[in-house]
């Protein structure tokens, strides 16, 4: 009987719940994805080695070598190898051999050894994907509470695909990852972006086959599994995409790589390091690799120290106060002349903003790189209830004819369903905004088939209108209505942020035309 969703979720969040009595649930991940892809690593290699035995029954006349030769050529992807071979301890690092020795003191320091053991067998593909593994330490999480979170997932059915499909464990992998982020908060931010999100991302920078898709703040990896999934739903093949992601945080990095590899994707690439400052996709000659899509939610206002010297820098250089438009400027750098698209979440600020962010911002303007941006409803991630948008940005000289020299505006702020900790975009909501993405514009710039009532605002303006605002990107600028439909308290701040620095521009003009005239003293 095939294995249901709702059955292995609940047993996996069953073995979550032991953990409990031990730590916070904002530390449960650290623990359970390491746990779940051992076993289900464990579960398909003793599965596939029946298979071997069972087709090469009469063949007891092999040397351990000749066995092990055809065993790993035509039936195992992946080694599980013995661990302190020669000694009493000798055992496989597997799965069921450590959980026959639960009761037996140091269980933490044996599931430490098996860990290491497959990373060190399998380099090319395992190389730190358990992560830290601190957990295992008994002074984090002591033997007898790791021991129940081990009996209470061993009840979860095997996980090979002989027993249950990618698309199930896939899926369960992504419940927990949901879950843990609805119960740790702010936390969650760090590595999970709501699927509804990611979703409309994808969807509007439309991967095709055999392309390549980077994230630079891959996080859990939920863009580079959404890319896939959007091309085999689409009827494409899904698993020709090259997948490549960089994440700072190595425990992180490593539940994107699990991730990936439990939903069936193998042409990856995830690397550890910080984007900004040290990209780890490189050319030959020492220049950031490019790609067909780049996809990314980096962390908000990061504080960073600004480059010294780096191409990258196109217009100028970020503020250290916040690295938004470093991101930025590193995704159009990593675009593919020919037909490099990028789509990238962020807060308002970057709309606005003056100083050196204002630079950068005329600069990708003037250049004619930026082709939507997408303003999202407030409270939607589990690390911000501000406003965001989406930006959209084309490699130089490749936007479709009609969206030249000009920005697609599209106001989603108001388009949302409350839900428990969050709002959220429906799947209508989703297909509005990629709608209006598409939809053409007339002489005004108003879309020539508009939603009708309901629908969303969205507007094509030139450029020529955005340089009469000072590069000014505010939606409500723009689309007049987006500024009355947020009331919340971040489209508030903001509007007063911009209402200030219009003051302050003033002040300055009146300030000069004062000075010249030979009066002074106003701005003491």
């Amino acid at each position: 009987m095939p294995v249901t969703q709702q059955e292995i979720e609940n047993r996996l969040w069953d073995a979550a719940d032991e953990l409990r009595v031990a730590m916070p649930e904002a530390q449960y991940a650290s623990v359970i994805f390491p746990l779940m892809f051992w076993k289900y690593l464990s579960d398909t290699w003793e599965h596939q080695h029946e298979e071997f035995l069972a087709d090469n029954e009469g063949l007891d006349d092999l040397s351990a070598e000749e066995a092990h030769e055809i065993e790993y050529r035509d039936y195992q992807s992946f080694e599980i190898p013995i661990i302190h071979p020669g000694t009493v301890q000798k055992r496989r690092a597997s799965w069921t051999s450590i959980l026959a020795t639960i009761t037996q003191p140091g269980l933490g320091k044996r599931v430490r050894a098996s860990l290491q053991a497959i990373e060190t067998a399998n380099p090319d593909k395992f190389s730190r994907i358990f992560g830290s593994m601190t957990w295992t330490s008994e002074e984090v999480l002591p033997g007898e509470a790791l021991a129940a979170v081990m009996q209470a997932m061993d009840r979860t059915p095997k996980m090979h695909e002989g027993n249950m499909s990618h698309d199930v464990l896939g899926g369960a992998y992504e419940y927990l990852l949901k879950r843990f982020s609805d119960g740790s908060g702010t936390r969650a931010g760090q590595f999970f972006t709501p699927r509804e999100v990611v979703e409309l991302i994808i969807k509007v920078v439309d991967p095709t086959g055999y392309e390549s898709v980077y994230d630079p703040t891959c996080g859990s990896g939920g863009m580079l599994i959404a890319s896939a999934n959007l091309l085999k739903a689409h009827g494409g093949r899904g698993y020709t995409l090259k997948l490549y992601g960089q994440e700072a945080v190595p425990d992180t990095a490593g539940v994107a790589r699990m991730n990936l590899f439990m939903h069936n994707l193998t042409q990856f690439k995830v690397e550890v390091g910080d984007t900004l400052k040290d990209p780890r996709f490189k050319k030959p000659d020492g220049s950031v690799a490019q790609f067909n899509v780049i996809v990314a939610n980096p962390p908000y206002s990061l504080k960073w120290k600004p480059w010294t010297n780096d191409p990258r820098a196109l217009g100028g250089m970020a503020p250290q106060s916040s690295a938004d438009w470093a991101f930025v400027q590193h995704m159009i750098a990593s675009m593919d002349p020919k037909k490099g698209r990028a789509g990238i979440v962020l807060p308002h600020g970057v709309l606005f903003r003056g100083g050196q962010e204002a630079a950068v911002r005329r600069r990708v303007l003037k250049d004619d790189l930026l082709e939507a941006v997408i303003g999202l409803p407030a409270n939607l991630f589990y690390s911000t209830s501000i406003p965001t948008c989406i930006l959209v940005f084309r490699a130089p000289c490749t936007k479709a004819e009609e969206r030249r020299d000009g920005v697609l505006f599209v106001d989603a702020s108001n388009r949302f369903t409350k839900a428990k900790n969050r709002n959220i975009l429906t799947e209508a909501d989703i297909a509005d905004v990629v709608t209006a993405y598409h939809l053409k514009s007339d002489a005004d710039g108003n879309p020539v088939d508009p939603d009708g009532e309901g629908g969303l605002a969205a507007r094509f303006v030139p450029i020529t209108e955005i340089a009469a605002n000072e590069y000014d990107l505010n939606i409500g600028r723009y689309i007049k209505q987006a500024a009355a439909e947020q009331e919340d308290l971040g489209t508030l701040i903001e509007a007063y942020n911009v209402a200030r620095a219009e003051r302050q521009k003033a002040e300055q003009r009146m300030l000069a035309v004062l000075a010249a005239a030979g009066i002074e003293g106003f701005d003491e």
